[in-house]
């Protein structure tokens, strides 16, 4: 039986450590060392730097685990435990040195997810939580806001790299909310931007065509900060990351509902 509040304090370390790295990398990053995975879709040194780091941490820490990495980590073969990383998330923000981007790491069993921690290293924070844990900031329980009523909803809209694939989804989407709730953000790293509904900054967040490390930490700590996660049906199928629907709880049918009439709207463009 793994100790779960023991192991996830071991992971929040590894995640610092991973996020002191990368600010450190920050301090002297030049563009000409980015490569393109494909259009719009960057690495650096710094990403495969920073997983490394982690893999070979976490793998002292359970070694039996597989892994499911982003940048190239990926022997997960029916094993009873699984790391899920995104070693740096938000690669194009970091890239421009903007804010936010942050470290994600989640552990699954053959279920489901049972830890997640996200080290956001432009405010210095770091989240986690475990399974039939409150979820935490810097030590403080986190909740997500009280707000049920769309004229003041705060949310997120995530485009993911393949714009040909959404470009009409987002636009409809965007046609559907703008103007009609309290406000729209675009931030670009959907691990922190998960734990921001969390600790209440915003209502939820929209995207699609994500991957599954992108999802896993933040919608185990938003699940456990109160708030609610689903596809774009309103099921269970969002920790592959196609399809993600992340809300505070409260707002999460309107978001639905809006995600179907954009859908009505993006099928008569």
């Amino acid at each position: 039986m793994i100790d779960l509040e023991g192991l996830t304090e071991s992971i929040k370390e590894v995640a610092l450590d991973a996020g002191h790295f990368i600010n450190e990398k920050r301090k002297s990053f030049q563009k000409k060392s980015v490569q393109e995975k494909r259009s719009h879709d960057y690495v650096s040194y710094v990403d495969k730097e920073s997983e490394r780091l982690i893999v070979e941490r976490l793998s002292s820490l359970l070694p039996e685990a597989g892994f499911i990495a982003e940048e190239g980590h990926g022997d997960f073969q029916n094993q009873d435990y699984c790391w899920l990383v995104d070693p740096l998330d938000g690669t194009t923000n970091f890239i421009h040195n903007q804010a936010p981007y942050c470290v994600s790491i989640a552990l699954r069993d053959s279920k489901e997810i049972i830890i997640g921690v996200v080290y956001e290293m432009c405010r210095n924070e770091l989240f986690w939580t475990y399974k039939e844990s409150p979820a935490f900031c810097n030590g403080e329980v986190l909740h997500v806001s009280d707000v049920s009523d769309y004229d003041a909803t705060f949310l997120e809209i995530g485009l993911p790299y393949d714009a040909t694939k959404y470009k009409t989804t987002a636009l409809a989407l965007m046609d559907e909310l703008y103007g009609n709730i309290g406000g729209i953000r675009i931030i670009g790293a959907c691990a922190a931007e998960l734990c921001y509904i969390a600790c209440g900054r915003f209502e939820g967040r929209i995207e699609a065509n994500l991957g599954p490390w992108d999802v896993a930490a933040g919608s185990l700590i938003l699940q456990q900060a109160g708030g609610k996660v689903t596809d774009f049906s309103g099921g269970d199928d969002f920790y592959s990351g196609n399809e993600l629907v992340a809300s505070n709880g409260k707002m999460h049918e309107f978001m639905l509902k809006s995600i179907k009439n954009s859908t009505h709207k993006r099928n008569n463009l």
